[in-house]
């Protein structure tokens, strides 16, 4: 066997879960899953693998995407703090921030960024302070004080600042709050994302995988933005889709498509065609 043909057999090598990151990589920029998509995806499943849409949208954000797939799979939302079977609705995990421990992350991104607004998200619904910019969300809506926020479970708390790229706004926070929590981003709005220490994609693809008896090496994954990093760097094959962020170029070898061009299907075809 010469070495590109080992190389070729090794990129079809069974594997037995598609994680895949959803804005920016599954779906199109208009928010919908292709055709060629879809077939792509049922491919994978008749060859026995799993499906696990893994994403920092909300448990509220997710029909639009459940009812253009016939067999959904597993969500994983919230960066990790949200998982539950599309197909019945079943919340097989949540991790919820301590209250103490949100007002904290608060308190010293406040002293460090002066000017930042707050929101909450609780899955089923959105919080914010009056101050934090609110367009375009789906389920219930509230504003409030910040500290009335933590009234009910938060599984992401969410940081905003229109003085700074969202790059510059992740460090600052990040500097704030040092190990206190997870912090990331997953768009180009200036908005960090904060979950429990120890909580992300990669987090809760282990913990789904440990009870299936799936090793990391028979995960491929598919992602763009830094919450997809865990992640990427985590299964045993993973790919950048399209013109992912930097941070995500830097550690992942293997490139896709952009998620306009069916980036996700092609590489799937490829591998279970």
């Amino acid at each position: 066997m010469t070495a590109s043909e080992a190389d070729a057999a090794a990129e079809r090598r069974p594997f037995r879960l598609v994680a895949t990151d959803l804005d920016g990589t599954l779906l199109r920029s208009d928010g919908t899953v292709s055709p060629r998509t879809r077939a792509a995806l049922d491919l994978a499943r008749a060859a026995g693998a799993h499906l696990v849409l893994a994403t920092g949208r909300p448990q509220r954000w997710m029909p639009m995407v459940e009812e253009q797939l016939e067999q959904p799979g597993i969500a994983v939302c919230s960066n990790g703090a949200f998982v539950y079977d599309l197909a019945d609705g079943t919340v097989l995990s949540r991790t919820s921030l301590d209250p103490d421990v949100g007002m904290a992350v608060v308190e010293a991104v406040r002293a460090s960024v002066p000017g930042a607004s707050f929101g909450a998200e609780h899955g089923d619904a959105f919080g914010h302070e009056p101050a934090f910019p609110v367009a375009g969300d789906f389920g219930e809506l509230y504003a409030a004080p910040v500290e009335d926020l933590f009234a009910r479970p938060v599984v992401k708390l969410l940081v905003r600042h229109d003085g700074h790229t969202v790059d510059e706004l992740a460090m600052k926070v990040r500097q704030a709050v040092g190990d206190l929590v997870e912090v990331t981003f997953s768009g180009h709005s200036p908005l960090a994302e904060i979950a429990v220490k120890g909580v992300s994609k990669a987090s809760r693809l282990a913990w789904l995988c440990a009870e299936r008896n799936i090793d990391p090496s028979e995960v491929v994954a598919f992602g763009d933005m830094p919450n997809d990093l865990a992640m990427l760097t985590w299964a045993g094959r993973a790919y950048a889709v399209g013109s992912a962020h930097p941070d995500v170029l830097a550690v992942v070898d293997h490139r896709a498509p952009g998620n306009d061009e069916d980036g996700v299907a092609q590489i799937l075809e490829q591998l279970f065609g």
